[in-house]
């Protein structure tokens, strides 16, 4: 008979056939899910004085559970976000092992029933047209370093496309003709076309040149394809230059995730409805896209302004003007 007490092959099952064959989550979501446990598990042989490999269900309690989220925080420095992250994936591997194992169903109540912190709302950071113009105008176009800076900051800019978005395209998702257009592949591998500005178009048929369709759209100066990480880095560099012209750079945190934030602003100022945006970002709810309706302090500004009513001036009270006058005159 099988032994459904180890954890060994349930973490094995959780993570190579659940979250893989039967869920088919994101690569980015899987290796999330991965390193929780690769987290967890050291910390629960610590604490318990036990090899990883004789490790039960049960020995993973909702106090350790608890232990481990405090640890996160107080030895790692993680904040809540990433806290309940962790403790998102501690209780689908607890969902999945009492839907498989009805003997564990009471263990999985008691892991499920740690709660998530409430944590405070990030507030969105977006950039005015003026600070990106700014970080546009940063590179170098007469170089060919700064000519490839320009082009990712630009589609970036353009497309609102996440950074490991823009990072996997390859030349054959792009689209050209009247109306330019790149393929993009994002979360939950959904497919998306996203229009492009024709000066987008054109210096990323300049930077393309005559590669292949199986060729990555952006490569670093080692001609190797950029990563998510050299993204940021150009950005930051960008940014760095931007700030000695345009000061309001200074008092922002800026990543190529504030690029996508502004890119979704600037749309609304334009007029583009909201469904638009949302199909254009590729948000799957609308309710995410509102976000940027509420952050918006121009068009709050200008609702404001089509709401105000002048103060008219009260006509004056000539009863009680004259009952104050004859008490004066009276004393």
């Amino acid at each position: 008979m099988r032994n459904t007490t180890l954890m060994g092959p349930w973490m094995r099952r959780f993570l190579l056939e659940h979250l893989v064959a039967e869920r088919n989550l994101a690569r980015n979501t899987q290796c999330s899910y991965r390193d929780t446990m690769v987290l967890l598990l050291p910390f629960m042989s610590r604490s318990l004085k036990s090899p990883i490999d004789r490790l039960t269900v049960n020995d993973l309690s909702p106090a350790l559970v608890r232990r481990f989220l405090e640890h996160l925080e107080r030895d790692r420095g993680c904040g809540g976000g990433t806290r309940n992250l962790r403790l998102g994936a501690i209780h689908s591997l607890a969902k999945f092992i009492g839907s498989r194992s009805p003997e564990h169903l009471a263990w999985c109540t008691e892991i499920r029933g740690v709660p998530f912190r409430k944590t405070a709302k990030p507030v969105m950071t977006y950039l005015d047209k003026p600070e990106m113009n700014a970080v546009l105008a940063a590179p170098d176009r007469s170089t060919e370093q700064g000519a490839r800076d320009y082009a990712i900051l630009q589609f970036l800019y353009n497309t609102g496309a996440r950074v490991d978005e823009a990072a996997q395209i390859t030349v054959g998702d792009l689209r050209w003709g009247s109306l330019c257009s790149v393929r993009l592949l994002g979360k939950g591998n959904k497919i998306r076309h996203c229009p492009l500005w024709p000066n987008t178009a054109g210096v990323l048929k300049a930077l393309v040149g005559n590669r292949g369709p199986h060729e990555r759209v952006f490569l670093n100066r080692l001609r190797q394809p950029f990563t998510r990480f050299g993204m940021y880095n150009l950005v930051q560099r960008a940014v760095r230059k931007a700030r000695t012209t345009m000061p309001s750079l200074k008092a922002k945190r800026i990543s190529p995730h504030t690029v996508r934030h502004t890119s979704a602003v600037h749309l609304l100022r334009g007029g583009v409805d909201i469904n638009t945006i949302r199909g254009w970002l590729g948000h799957v709810s609308l309710d995410t896209t509102h976000v940027y309706a509420e952050v918006d302090l121009e068009m709050k500004a200008k609702a404001l302004a089509c709401c105000d009513i002048p103060e008219r001036v009260r006509p004056r009270n000539k009863r009680k003007d004259g009952n104050v006058i004859e008490f004066l005159r009276s004393l």
